[in-house]
């Protein structure tokens, strides 16, 4: 990629709505031969030619979801760090089982790197980020609504603990640190 912010919504729909030559000319295309992908579901490392493990992993993707929906919400690139930031919202549709779709959004973190033969930027890593909420979506239908009262849940006991023992903070705060020297450096 010349420029990844204005290419990689196109790669992405690449990778995951085209037929698999494709798909895989898109991987050898925009990947290092190195490339590593990480998911809540599996990871495939980084070693020669890992980027076949990455699509495989594509592959997977597409057979179980033969028909994508999706749309790149927003990109952003750390160009000291060389990471792209893509923001996505998608709906994945197990095709055997009927009348289930997942919609979840993401984040993917694709480390970059610069390769000065080519002249462009090739994808070293992908990482794709869930909540939690969101990923369970792929596999129990209506867990989303647990891990939603869950976390509901789980934030009425952190409010509880720090009501119930607000003298450790008060001890933190009045005897353990000396606020004039805290905010003074």
């Amino acid at each position: 990629m010349e420029d990844p912010v204005k290419e990689i919504s196109g790669v992405i729909h690449l990778l995951t709505q085209s037929p698999p030559s494709i798909q895989r000319t898109t991987l050898e295309t925009y990947f290092t031969k190195n490339a590593s992908f990480t998911h809540p579901f599996c990871r495939t490392g980084s070693f020669d030619n890992s980027r076949w493990y990455v699509w495989m992993v594509y592959r997977w993707y597409k057979i179980m979801s033969p028909r994508i929906e999706l749309e790149i919400k927003s990109v952003a690139f750390d160009e000291n760090t060389l990471q792209l930031y893509v923001q996505i919202f998608q709906v994945f549709r197990i095709w055997i089982i009927p009348f289930h779709s997942s919609p979840v959004n993401l984040v993917t973190v694709l480390q970059l790197e610069y390769n000065k033969s080519l002249q462009k930027y090739l994808i070293r890593s992908q990482n794709d980020l869930y909540q939690v909420n969101e990923f369970v979506r792929f596999i129990w239908p209506g867990g989303y609504l647990f891990v939603l009262l869950w976390q509901f849940f789980s934030t009425l006991v952190c409010t509880i603990g720090a009501l119930a023992l607000w003298p450790v903070s008060w001890f933190e705060q009045h005897v353990l640190t000396n606020e004039d020297q805290l905010y003074s450096s």
